[in-house]
């Protein structure tokens, strides 16, 4: 089993932030995400809105993988987010649909505003934890490296794309006078 860790600062408020998590995808930085479904919403105890999504990707793998997952390169990532007016917070748990009985990655983000700057700023911290299962260990060992370095890329070239999704956006919304 590995761990991802990673903390981010958007310098825009928590409202925008939540707002614009809806309108992520597509972008040009995160060509892997290939179609976002809503599957269900619901408010709970009128404050909680909550999301299911089933979220479609597809990217290159290792040969070496390509043969391990018999050629697969579409999987599935079940998503389900929590928005909390009252706290103010957006909880995301996702998790692998496909293949995860060779490699299980449970995820979740938050974002919440800054505890400094809250009317400006944004905090995000992004955690996943990726666990192999193979009966071979350094298979299990090269395929959790490798998911771990993977990871990071696209949780990378996601925080910049998100960044330019809001700053779009911000633009957008200054026009027409919303959230002023």
């Amino acid at each position: 089993m590995k761990f991802f860790q990673s903390d981010y600062e958007f310098n825009y408020p928590w409202d925008q932030v939540t707002a614009a998590n809806w309108q992520k995808y597509p972008n040009e930085l995160s060509t892997h995400v290939i179609s976002v479904d809503i599957l269900n919403r619901s408010v709970v105890d009128n404050h909680i809105l909550r999301t299911e999504r089933l979220i479609g990707c597809k990217q290159s793998i290792p040969k070496w993988l390509s043969f391990v997952v018999g050629g697969a390169s579409i999987s599935y990532v079940r998503e389900v987010s929590e928005i909390d007016l009252n706290n103010k917070s957006l909880v995301m748990k996702s998790m692998n649909l496909t293949m995860n009985h060779l490699l299980l990655v449970k995820e979740t983000v938050i974002y919440k505003p800054d505890l400094q700057l809250p009317e400006h700023k944004t905090t995000f911290n992004q955690s996943a934890e990726i666990t192999a299962f193979a009966s071979i260990t350094k298979l299990c060992d090269k395929l959790e490296d490798w998911s771990i370095e993977r990871f990071g890329q696209n949780a990378s070239k996601g925080k910049l794309a998100f960044d330019g999704v809001l700053n779009n956006l911000t633009k957008k919304w200054e026009e027409t006078g919303v959230f002023k």
